[in-house]
């Protein structure tokens, strides 16, 4: 095949399609010239816009430094010289955590995520504020130590009641017959002791020597019998059956002789100190006996353990009390102290630190949150909670006379604002 001479196209210039009978090499040096032509291009294109890009940069840099407004608005800030000439520092907004103002108006969030905004009375700053219930410091179960039927019933909720006052009577007629068979008993023991303390009177003493006395002049009679018959015997004057009869005679008498001399010498030395002490362990046992039963006896009648309030009512007139058995009521009445009462709270443990024992508090219940009450920490538990990840702690309150049970309940919900210094 003949080739013919076809000119070059220049860099840069599209080779048109045509149909043309080109060697396979040179149409690809062709298509390669031409791509390095286009990658040239494009370099020199980039450099141009990143060149413009940083110009931008530095423009908008400059104009943020001349313009706080742009600057702003570009998210640079300004350095601003503090003010020689103030003195006084700005409060702490309370819901950081921290302190507030006393003379300010404080938004706190309580533990339920609830926001109260409140004044604070105190002069010192808030540390913090938490909610927690009422209780109950001194709260008694009044249970019967006996079991019976009660006869007589004095509780009413809400009743006030003073230290040993009668609340109820239990059936007394069992106990009483148990004190008196244990007074008997011991009235017999006793008598007992006292008969082997005092030893045998002058007059048996006097009768026992009499015995003796004449037991030993049968004794003398009967030797002399004895040793008559003894000579008899040898001249066959008597049988062999009286002679053993009188000896019989006078041996037996001898020792029954004997026997009474020991027992007048143990009349006058007195009983066994053994036998004393027998007795005497009689007796104790029987005082013990009457002191349980009298005790038993003086339970039936159901007294005030403390002064308070009786809160709840748990049993009636007529109804039988066991403190051991599940049947029957086990209790009659819940009496509390109402004057003396805690807030239980739940410190988070992230806040504990800001909790310290004698520390002043103010309470207000949910129910009269106008009312304030005086409060003291009184304790911090010493274990926590793990499921809660906080740490019980008791605020002491002091209630008035007059408003014991009225404002303040138990169970009651309540808000209770820590401050920073303990109670002056």
């Amino acid at each position: 095949m003949s080739s013919q001479n076809i000119p070059m196209p220049s860099v840069g210039e599209k080779t048109p399609i045509r149909e043309t009978n080109l060697s396979l090499d040179d149409r690809v040096r062709s298509l390669k010239i031409a791509k390095e032509d286009r990658l040239d291009n494009q370099r020199s294109g980039g450099w141009f816009a990143w060149l413009l890009v940083v110009g931008l940069s530095v423009a908008c840099a400059w104009l943020a430094f001349r313009d706080d407004q742009f600057a702003s608005m570009l998210g640079f800030a300004r350095p601003v010289e503090e003010s020689k000439t103030e003195t006084s520092p700005k409060p702490t907004s309370a819901s950081s955590s921290s302190t507030a103002s006393p003379t300010t108006s404080v938004s706190t969030k309580a533990s339920d995520g609830s926001l109260s905004t409140q004044t604070p009375t105190s002069a010192n700053p808030i540390a913090l504020e938490s909610r927690g219930y009422v209780i109950a410091k001194h709260q008694v179960l009044v249970s019967p130590q006996v079991s019976g039927r009660i006869v007589s019933l004095n509780i009413e909720e809400g009743r006030r009641v003073v230290k040993g006052e009668v609340l109820a009577e239990v059936e007394r007629t069992e106990y009483q017959a148990d004190v008196e068979q244990t007074r008997g008993v011991l009235m017999r023991n006793e008598a007992e002791l006292s008969e082997l303390e005092t030893g045998a009177r002058p007059q048996e003493i006097a009768g026992a020597t009499a015995d003796l006395q004449e037991q030993e002049e049968l004794v003398v009679q009967l030797e002399s019998q004895y040793k008559r018959l003894k000579e008899a015997i040898k001249s066959n004057s008597i049988s062999m059956t009286e002679f053993e009869q009188a000896q019989s005679s006078f041996l037996s008498t001898r020792k029954r002789v004997e026997k009474l001399r020991q027992s007048l010498d143990m009349m006058k030395e007195g009983p066994r100190k053994e036998r004393i002490e027998m007795a005497k362990a009689a007796v104790i046992q029987a005082e013990a006996n009457l002191i349980k039963s009298e005790w038993r006896l003086d339970n039936c009648t159901l007294r005030a353990p403390i002064s308070g309030t009786i809160l709840k009512k748990n049993a009636e007139q007529g109804n039988l009390v066991n403190p051991v058995a599940f049947s029957g009521s086990t209790s009659i009445c819940d009496i509390a102290d109402l004057s003396d009462l805690e807030i239980d709270l739940n410190i988070q443990e992230r806040d504990i630190s800001k909790v310290f024992a004698g520390q002043s508090c103010e309470v207000r219940s949910e129910a009269y949150p106008k009312r304030v009450y005086k409060g003291t920490v009184s304790r911090l538990m010493p274990i926590a909670d793990r499921a809660k990840g906080a740490v019980p702690v008791r605020v002491a309150v002091r209630v008035p006379d007059e408003e014991q049970g009225v404002y303040l309940k138990p169970e009651m919900s309540a808000i209770v604002v820590f401050y920073s210094s303990p109670e002056k």
